[in-house]
């Protein structure tokens, strides 16, 4: 079990991004959220097992619709919390 914190850089903002980002982290069943950011980026922290944020990172990188474009993703390790669901933030 491990926790992340990623931004996504890119076209990821108004395209469906977040929404994406929570249907395939729950499907994965990881915990955590995503959240827009002011400067254009998406912030999510995610938790769960390596193998499976592995997965869900593999999926960011190659975008859920033909409007998502991530262009770069900075991903770090973190603390685990404790959290059991994934939601969107505002």
């Amino acid at each position: 079990m491990e926790r992340r914190h990623i931004l996504a850089e890119g076209r990821v903002q108004g395209v469906g991004f977040r929404y994406f980002v929570r249907t395939k982290a729950i499907q994965y069943g990881l915990a955590g959220y995503v959240k827009n950011l002011d400067n254009g980026m998406v912030e999510m922290e995610v938790q769960g097992p390596t193998e499976k944020i592995e997965k869900l990172i593999s999926e960011l990188k190659n975008g859920g619709n033909m409007f998502i474009h991530v262009e770069r993703l900075h991903i770090e390790q973190m603390e685990n919390k404790k959290e059991s669901d994934f939601s969107i933030r505002y």
